[in-house]
């Protein structure tokens, strides 16, 4: 009797789905009873509870969610996650190697020395070691503290290996937006330039001085009331860089208090940059993973007309 060839991890990863294509605009509910006609609606209400309802790669609980067609929807075939809740992080998506994040402004997204407090890391690890001890998450890549946005972490050390050593190649699109004082000259440019870590805070030179290269695209969006919306996409991923470089153009992020300069203001409470996109291969299957939040609303009210 011949043995059957062994899964590789990436049919692994995929057997935890069931798929579905999006053909014609229909609420979510709609779709899953027309896909699954012998169960209940308690039962596809109780799928949704359980977050294990996918549309177009993130977990979705709306029962009316509008879809549109091009969409895809999975239905994952491990039983219900363990509830999450969390005021300063929301898990957008999860499977057995990644988990990816929107962050909070104001949390830290992994412990330092000087800094032992809760962090997304710690928020993140017990979490996963509900469903076992030997489980954990393993960092990726960082936000600063007042960055909010979408981060991904690794359920595996082989995995955080896999996206950490080939991460310019895995990851496609990374996005942030940000409110910048004063009116940006330019529609669109790019920034270069070498920056040094200094502990407390980033210098930048525009000559190579040893410091590490570094690479900012940005489009201007929008300008008024003294303020710019700015969209940024990093070619290179330096601590603090967007910061940085919005300071070398005379225009800082509104609410940076450490590279806002003297008079720096800071409207609506927060530093006002948001990491709005993640876009990625899969580390395992392959598959192109698009993730995208809205702006912030905050971000939004400084742009209204007084």
């Amino acid at each position: 009797m011949e043995k059957r060839p062994r899964k590789t991890p990436a049919e692994k990863a995929r057997a935890q789905y069931t798929n579905y294509a999006v053909r014609e605009p229909m609420e979510l509910m709609d779709f899953l009873a027309a896909k699954m006609p012998d169960a209940s609606r308690t039962k596809l209400k109780s799928l949704l509870s359980k977050r294990v309802v996918f549309v177009d790669n993130v977990i979705t609980t709306q029962f009316n969610f509008p879809l549109q067609p091009g969409m895809k929807v999975q239905i994952s075939k491990q039983k219900g996650k363990k509830e999450f809740n969390n005021r300063l992080l929301k898990i957008v998506y999860e499977d057995a190697y990644i988990i990816v994040v929107e962050k909070m402004q104001g949390l830290l997204s992994v412990n330092t020395e000087r800094q032992k407090e809760r962090t997304a890391y710690t928020i993140l690890n017990e979490y996963v070691q509900r469903s076992g001890r030997q489980f954990r998450v393993y960092i990726v890549h960082r936000l600063d503290r007042d960055t909010s946005g979408l981060m991904m972490f690794a359920k595996d050390e082989k995995t955080q290996r896999t996206l950490r050593d080939n991460w310019h190649e895995i990851v496609t699109d990374r996005r942030y937006v940000a409110v910048v004082e004063g009116n940006m000259e330019k529609d669109y440019d790019t920034i270069v330039s070498w920056l040094t870590d200094k502990t407390l805070y980033v210098s930048s030179s525009k000559y190579d001085d040893g410091g590490s290269k570094s690479i900012t695209h940005y489009r201007t969006i929008k300008r008024a009331n003294g303020y710019s919306l700015v969209e940024l996409d990093l070619e290179t991923g330096r601590k603090n860089q967007i910061r940085v470089h919005m300071q070398d153009l005379g225009h800082p992020i509104v609410g940076d208090g450490r590279y806002g300069g003297e008079n720096y203001s800071n409207p609506i409470g927060r530093m006002a940059l948001h990491a709005f996109k993640l876009c990625f291969y899969h580390p395992v299957t392959g598959d192109l993973m698009e993730f995208e939040t809205p702006y912030p609303a905050d971000f939004k009210k400084l742009f209204l007309k007084k």
